[in-house]
C-alpha cells in the first residue's frame, strides 16, 4: 500500500524541515556573529575615539598647567624684584631724610651764628658808643 508511501513522504517532509531549521539556525548564528563582530569593531572604535578624546583634553590640560606654572614663576621674579626695588628705596628715602635732618641742623646752627654775630655787633656798637662817649667827655675842658 500507500501507507509506506506516506510515511516516506512525512519523512521527506521531515528531513527537509529539519534541513530547513538547520539552514535557519546556521544563517541566524552567522548574522548574529557579524552583529558581535560589528558591535566589538564599534567597542574598539569608542575606546580608540575616547582615548584620543583624553590624551587631547590631558594635553589642553598640561599646556594650561604649564602656562599657569610659568606665569607663577614671571609672578615670584617680579615679587623679588619689587622687594628689592622697595628695600633700595626705603634704604635712599633713609639717606634723603638724614641729609635734610642735617641740613635743617645745619640751617639752625646758621641761625645761631647769626643770632650770635648780632649780639656781638650790639655788644661792637654799645662799646663804640661808650668809647665815642668816653673820647667826647676828654676832649671836653672840665669846668671844675
Amino acid at each position: 500500500g500507500g501507507r509506506p508511501r506516506g510515511n516516506l513522504g512525512a519523512s521527506v517532509l521531515s528531513l527537509s524541515g529539519t534541513a530547513m531549521l538547520s539552514r535557519l539556525l546556521r544563517e541566524h548564528q552567522a548574522k548574529q556573529s557579524e552583529r558581535k563582530e560589528l558591535q566589538e569593531q564599534r567597542r574598539r572604535e569608542a575606546i580608540a575615539a575616547a582615548t584620543c578624546l583624553t590624551e587631547a583634553l590631558v594635553d589642553h590640560l598640561n599646556v594650561g598647567v604649564a602656562q599657569a606654572y610659568v606665569n607663577q614663576r614671571k609672578l615670584d621674579h617680579e615679587v623679588k624684584t619689587l622687594q628689592i626695588q622697595a628695600a633700595q628705596f626705603a634704604k635712599q628715602t633713609g639717606q634723603w631724610i638724614s641729609m635734610v635732618e642735617n641740613f635743617n641742623q645745619a640751617l639752625k646752627e646758621i641761625g645761631d651764628v647769626e643770632n650770635w654775630a648780632r649780639s656781638i655787633e650790639m655788644d661792637m656798637r654799645t662799646i663804640a658808643t661808650a668809647l665815642e662817649y668816653v673820647y667826647k667827655g676828654q676832649l671836653q675842658p672840665s669846668t671844675s
